[in-house]
């Protein structure tokens, strides 16, 4: 299972040892403010959570990464690909600590699952969802390319649609 390495991050696959660390990220309202029904989660759901995505690696051969910092090796949240709900579409998602906001570290490990999604898997199209007060997140997903389409239900929600070809990419 591929690893990917920026200038600040490491992208690698999560086990149950990251529970604790997923736990401190993911049961916090502000970083869950966007994410689901915008609640924080209990443990119980993290481990679900994180057992679902080390299974989706297993199943599909791609998924959400970890994301350590490098300089003080430490988990700061998640990133990567899974299907969109519901569908055969490819979706990035994304979240992260709130004390590392504002640096731009979750666009450099969206850009890099991006560019993994097109070089590695040869993927024609990603795309991504978000509510549409989410303007952090929408935000990163500008900067790394990818264009606003309509607003649509998915996850329970009405959310933004985003999309970017792999065309549009390579440029």
């Amino acid at each position: 299972m591929p690893e990917i390495e920026t200038s600040r991050l490491l992208l690698r696959h999560f086990s149950l040892t990251d529970l604790d660390d997923l736990f401190a990220i993911r049961s916090d309202p502000d970083v869950m403010r966007f994410i689901g029904v915008g609640q924080p989660h209990s443990m119980n759901q993290v481990r679900d959570s994180l057992e679902y995505v080390i299974s989706d690696w297993e199943k599909h051969g791609f998924g959400r990464w970890a994301i350590v910092h490098k300089a003080d090796k430490k988990l700061i949240g998640w990133c990567g690909l899974a299907f969109l709900d519901k569908t055969d579409e490819i979706e990035i998602g994304y979240g992260i600590a709130k004390e590392y906001w504002g640096r731009g570290l979750t666009t450099e490990a969206a850009a890099a699952s991006l560019r993994y999604g097109f070089e590695e898997l040869k993927l024609d199209r990603i795309v991504a969802v978000a509510m549409p007060e989410n303007i952090a997140s929408r935000r990163i997903m500008e900067k790394i390319g990818m264009r606003f389409e309509k607003t649509g239900h998915w996850y329970e929600a009405e959310l933004v649609y985003y999309a970017i070809l792999r065309d549009e990419y390579a440029q």
